[in-house]
């Protein structure tokens, strides 16, 4: 394993232990729950928005040290961001996961860039992200949904 391999893999091992924003938002604009029915990991996003921000982002569930680092993750990449940055956030970090490359503007999330040669792992990184993407959709923004 490389020193970059054990860098990213220790991203990963510390948000799953010790996931950032974790825990019921109150108060908060939107609820959206995510499932992925592959393997049982379930979340609910929480998203409080101040004039078409991110103010701050949490989540509650249970799920594999992939989904749980993924959501911890972006939870962090998401404050501040407006709603159409956020939309855009989704698609590259779901292009990352399907091709394996970086896109801009990552940072931390590059961390799970490996998860794209573990197949049966990519919807546990994306469950997160997708949920997201539907939380945009319900509130009118670009959701950005490509699946």
């Amino acid at each position: 394993m490389s020193l970059l391999d054990d860098l990213y893999q220790t991203v990963i091992l510390e948000h799953n232990r010790r996931p950032h924003n974790h825990g019921a938002l109150e108060p908060h604009d939107v609820a959206q729950e995510g499932v992925n029915p592959s393997c049982g990991d379930e979340l609910t996003l929480y998203l409080r928005l101040s004039d078409g921000t991110i103010d701050k982002a949490a989540f509650v569930g249970e799920g594999c040290a992939i989904s749980r680092a993924s959501a911890s993750l972006m939870t962090d990449a998401l404050a501040g961001l407006d709603l159409a940055a956020a939309a855009a956030l989704a698609v590259t970090f779901k292009e990352m996961i399907r091709s394996g490359e970086v896109g801009e503007g990552l940072g931390d999330l590059a961390a799970l860039q490996g998860v794209s040669k573990l197949h049966a792992r990519v919807k546990c990184a994306t469950l997160p992200w997708v949920t997201l993407q539907q939380a945009l959709a319900s509130l009118g923004g670009q959701a950005g949904s490509d699946s």
